[in-house]
């Protein structure tokens, strides 16, 4: 999805995951979805992106930066490795985490998993030649404040 499209979407996501509870309908009905705030890498301008996500045990959420298969990464994905401290709104609670990239040790057999549930993820590691990086988000307790200065400080002590 080109700019404007992408982003009327992205707010009519939003708008949905808000009303209902953590919960959107249509394509993505049954999906589980997550709004992550994240800080721009180079403009510093909060945002907030819905993304799917997976549970990986107890407070943590993998997220996929697939970008349709694009051949390039989401712009997300740069914000959370320059300013790994988020917030993520999950059903109807907002919590703070910290985000970190799955190296090959733990991307490949969970990637293994998730193509073998997904087949849109399949169509999109089809049409790029990238390694689509898979981030963990883990909850923490991070002021809001250390979260909206990206609170890199805050993740490594956290980890």
């Amino acid at each position: 999805m080109a700019g404007t499209a992408a982003e009327d979407f992205n707010h009519r996501i939003i708008e949905e995951f808000r009303a209902n509870g953590g919960r959107v309908g249509g394509p993505l009905a049954g999906t589980p979805m997550l709004l992550l705030h994240h800080t721009g890498a180079r403009s510093g301008i909060e945002r907030v992106t819905p993304l799917a996500y997976r549970p990986h045990g107890d407070g943590r959420y993998v997220i996929v930066a697939s970008n349709g298969g694009s051949p390039t990464h989401p712009g997300w994905y740069h914000n959370l490795k320059t300013n790994p401290a988020v917030e993520v709104e999950v059903g109807t609670e907002t919590i703070t985490a910290c985000a970190e990239e799955l190296e090959a040790a733990a991307h490949h057999p969970l990637w293994s998993e998730l193509l073998a549930a997904s087949t849109s993820l399949r169509e999109y590691q089809a049409k790029t030649a990238r390694r689509i990086p898979m981030l963990l988000l883990t909850r923490g307790t991070a002021a809001p404040a250390a979260v909206r200065t990206g609170g890199r400080r805050w993740c490594r002590r956290t980890r």
